[in-house]
């Protein structure tokens, strides 16, 4: 019965406080009707009923509920400034019409709801003293009269309801905020706590496969020394080795395991792409419209380079350590792509491909095909709105050590321009970092 009523109650609830004026304008007319109805049936009402001016005050005084929301001192002015004016001018007929003070209450209530504790208690005390001493002094006779009494405890009690009222709302704001920041905090700390874990797993995982590889190491120096002259027991030492190797390898599948997050995408089992992938790459690029050519500077000292296949291309670069593979690709991956999404109709694009004794240089150039200026891909970085192509191109690249540069060809050159030195392993030259 109680969900019921409940159920019944909430609908009009939420309307009245999605629509403050027209609640405003019901409480207006309820108190209104509270006014009139309590002057009639007030003591010797019978004998001196109320006059057309209380009637025209009261509804006066009432109607100015209406805007108490937006003006909450102002309606509490008009209100009390009304009530001692109905009790002045009713002086004579018949006992004190007080219950107009009733908007006046509400009026006070709507006041120390919206005011700080120290401000409503300065307003609520100076408008119950001065509402009721003007009322005893100018009303009419006996000051002592009951409805007199009755004003202070009305108004009285609308000020401390709506101490009451802002006292229990700031409660329960800070309650719910008190509720987030603890949500907010138990995130975080959970947030910690998982890094913490997965930094300890790290550890553990580097201890182990730097033991594991150790092991590898030596065995592999004994197999090595002892390959000739003891042969089965060079033997017992690489399968030492195989043993070793996969007891790492078991551990990184499953700290990986570990480290994976719920949703991740399983591990590939194919090889990381190279330039050995070159070929299939343009031939993608080409089925979708972009023509591309590729130029090579072979490894081969003395040796010139020209236009070619793809696969002859990266045949003449010659061999490249995995990381140095791996970002050459994704490096001239990302700007073809940018020069399929961003170039004209009838763009060509032109990959060159030269390698020199310490570093692999990437060059991607376009012709612009027929975009208008205004579409080219501007030179800070960005390869569209919101895009990080560029910028990934550039962490690619430095975090091996390298650059990469991205721009306009030049005044007057239509088409864009990538360019990415990428250092090699060698005597003299530092081996490359791969960021984790």
């Amino acid at each position: 019965m109680n969900s019921l009523a409940a159920t019944g109650l909430a609908r009009p609830r939420r309307w009245l406080s999605g629509h403050p004026l027209a609640a405003d304008t019901l409480l207006s007319g309820l108190v209104l009707c509270l006014v009139v109805v309590g002057a009639f049936l007030a003591p010797r009402a019978e004998r001196h009923p109320p006059g057309a001016v209380f009637l025209l005050l009261s509804a006066a005084a009432c109607g100015a509920l209406v805007l108490r929301r937006r003006a909450p001192r102002a309606v509490l002015g008009a209100t009390c400034g009304l009530t001692v004016l109905a009790v002045v001018l009713t002086r004579g007929d018949g006992p004190p019409r007080t219950t107009i003070a009733m908007s006046a209450a509400v009026a006070l209530y709507t006041v120390a709801v919206r005011s700080e504790r120290p401000a409503a208690l300065r307003t609520v005390v100076t408008t119950v003293t001065a509402l009721t001493g003007v009322v005893m002094l100018l009303g009419a006779p006996p000051w002592y009269a009951q409805e007199n009494f009755g004003l202070m405890a009305w108004t009285g009690l609308a000020g401390a309801a709506g101490d009451a009222v802002r006292s229990r709302r700031a409660f329960v704001a800070a309650i719910e905020e008190r509720a987030v920041r603890a949500e907010r905090t138990r995130e975080e700390e959970a947030r910690r706590r998982v890094a913490e874990e997965r930094l300890r797993i790290a550890r553990e995982l580097h201890d182990v496969v730097a033991h594991h590889i150790a092991l590898v190491n030596v065995q592999a120096g004994v197999a090595s020394h002892i390959m000739d002259s003891r042969p089965e027991q060079a033997k017992e030492a690489l399968a030492h080795v195989r043993e070793a190797g996969r007891s790492a390898l078991a551990e990184l599948r499953a700290t990986v395991g570990l480290l994976r997050q719920y949703g991740d995408p399983a591990a590939p089992t194919e090889p990381a792409p190279g330039l050995g992938d070159l070929g299939r790459l343009v031939e993608g690029f080409a089925r979708v419209g972009l023509s591309v050519g590729v130029v090579a500077v072979p490894a081969t000292p003395g040796a010139t380079g020209g236009a070619m296949g793809a696969e002859a291309a990266a045949a003449a670069v010659g061999a490249l350590p995995g990381a140095v593979d791996l970002t050459a690709y994704r490096v001239l991956q990302e700007a073809l792509t940018n020069v399929h999404k961003h170039a004209g109709p009838g763009a060509r694009a032109e990959v060159r491909l030269r390698r020199g004794a310490y570093a692999l240089e990437l060059t991607v150039v376009d012709d612009g095909g027929k975009r208008p200026e205004a579409a080219r891909v501007p030179a800070d970085g960005a390869a569209e709105a919101g895009g990080h192509g560029l910028l990934g191109m550039r962490e690619r690249a430095v975090a091996l050590g390298g650059s990469c540069a991205a721009g306009p060809r030049g005044p007057g050159t239509p088409g864009f321009r990538v360019c990415a030195v990428l250092p090699l392993p060698g005597p003299g030259a530092p081996a490359p970092r791969v960021s984790a």
